[in-house]
């Protein structure tokens, strides 16, 4: 079974489900065992196909590390933590995924949203 872990030791996933507002983007570390890398990819574009059709959903990119890393970094947009939060407790979109992931998925996953810094980027 995969497991989970929290990027940031002050703030959980859940708190940040909590509140509403938008748009957010989801960063999720992936790490895999590197046999598992072709199940991970499976896994993970079955579960892209089908949060691709939920309402708000935006867009999502997957990254891997270089070298021959068993890390991901999946990037995905939406409207709203509301909209993300529906999609993630949607278990009838994302069921074929959920079986498919493999046991030494650790995944990491955090919502962010733009920062405004003055003279560098706008939010």
């Amino acid at each position: 079974m995969p497991k989970f872990t929290e990027l940031d030791d002050h703030v959980a996933l859940a708190g940040q489900l909590a509140e509403g507002g938008g748009p957010v983007t989801l960063v999720n570390i992936l790490r895999v065992a590197p046999e598992d890398v072709d199940q991970l990819l499976l896994a993970w574009s079955t579960d892209a196909a089908a949060l691709k059709n939920q309402p708000g959903f935006i867009s999502t990119q997957l990254y891997r590390g270089i070298a021959g890393s068993s890390t991901f970094l999946n990037h995905a947009v939406w409207e709203s933590t509301d909209h993300y939060r529906a999609a993630r407790l949607d278990d009838g979109a994302r069921a074929a995924a959920r079986e498919l992931y493999p046991d030494s998925l650790v995944a990491t996953p955090h919502l962010f949203r733009k920062q405004a810094v003055p003279g560098i980027c706008v939010a």
